[in-house]
């Protein structure tokens, strides 16, 4: 048994979150009206250059269309639009949060009522016996997702809305005490409120990359595209710049949460063998067998959108749902720094 506590007042994470979880939203805002202020200088820079000809006046067009659009003498229509669809993409992430993180996945909601084995029945009344224990006010929904790798994660704005969902997998290998410790590590997050972190940043991030795309792909097979050269060349810039931000703003989430939760898991159980058994088997899963579980990722649709609420990165062990640049660094602390944290010394 081990006497680990967090280093850092839970209430002070919690405050911490909140303002992180805004400036998570600032940042997307800004990044897509910036985006919107490149396509408009692209797109009425054309008429601008024209009209300076006219006048025989000797100045670039982009950095006259800027001004003109700073300055309000020209309407920007892309960065108005960018605007707009950044808080309604925002609105989408705060009004279906849940339902955006099981996306992709086949899942059943587990109740007393609809378990269908007495693994699923241990794991409703763990996820009730930790809720006590952490003092929440709200039971979270419990779901199992269909799949055969081991894994699990918390998501939801507040505690109210909160949801566990665990994967079949790890219902099946890991033992009662195990589960236990890996849905209070789950409810430390609801408790933290990382989970509000950990949803903004996935889903904005994952939905800007996607809007790249679909900006690229609908240039690049655009029959006309003798006037957009300029936009493409912006498009595919920020098709391989974007992933850095989104990468660099997914570590904003910091370490430290991780660390948090397994603490929170050790003081809601009393013990950190349970934890570090359950980390250690999910860890050896993934490391023993990366192409199927490579494979299994890949197979669930939206996967790169819980990426980061996992309680064990895939990308620790080098899977990744979504190859690319972002996938250089990890969200999550390696293993051996996990069990140091918590005092196992197995």
């Amino acid at each position: 048994m081990a006497d680990t506590q967090p280093s850092t007042d839970w209430r002070d994470v919690i405050a911490r979150n909140r303002r992180r979880t805004y400036f998570v939203m600032a940042t997307f805002v800004a990044l897509y009206m910036a985006l919107g202020f490149i396509i408009d200088i692209l797109y009425q820079s054309p008429l601008v250059h024209a009209q300076l000809l006219q006048h025989n006046i000797n100045e670039l067009a982009p950095l006259v269309t800027a001004k003109l659009l700073l300055t309000g003498k020209l309407f920007p229509y892309a960065t108005v639009s960018a605007g707009v669809a950044a808080f309604i993409a925002i609105l989408i992430t705060l009004t279906f949060n849940n339902r955006i993180m099981l996306m992709g996945t086949s899942y059943r909601l587990i109740t007393p009522e609809s378990a269908q084995n007495l693994a699923e029945t241990q794991l409703y009344n763990a996820v009730e016996e930790m809720k006590i224990a952490a003092g929440l006010q709200f039971m979270p929904k419990v779901y199992v997702i269909d799949a055969d790798y081991m894994n699990a994660f918390a998501s939801g704005l507040n505690e109210k809305s909160a949801m566990i969902a665990v994967t079949k997998g790890l219902l099946e290998k890991l033992d009662r005490d195990e589960v236990q410790a890996v849905v209070a590590h789950e409810l430390s997050h609801i408790r933290h409120q990382d989970t509000r972190l950990i949803l903004t940043v996935s889903v904005l991030t994952n939905l800007m990359l996607l809007i790249i795309d679909v900006l690229f792909y609908n240039l690049i097979f655009s029959r006309d595209r003798r006037g957009n050269q300029g936009i493409i060349v912006v498009i595919i810039l920020l098709r391989y710049l974007l992933p850095l931000i989104t990468a660099l703003l997914a570590l904003y989430l910091s370490r430290k949460r991780e660390f948090m939760a397994d603490a929170g898991a050790v003081e809601l159980t009393r013990q950190n063998e349970p934890l570090a058994r359950a980390l250690i088997k999910i860890n050896d899963a993934h490391s023993q067998n990366p192409e199927l579980h490579q494979q299994a990722y890949q197979q669930t649709a939206h996967d790169e959108l819980r990426q980061a609420a996992y309680i064990y990165s895939p990308k620790t062990a080098g899977i990744s749902s979504r190859p690319g640049f972002s996938s250089l660094w990890s969200t999550h602390p390696s293993l051996q720094q996990r069990l140091k944290a918590i005092g196992y010394k197995g």
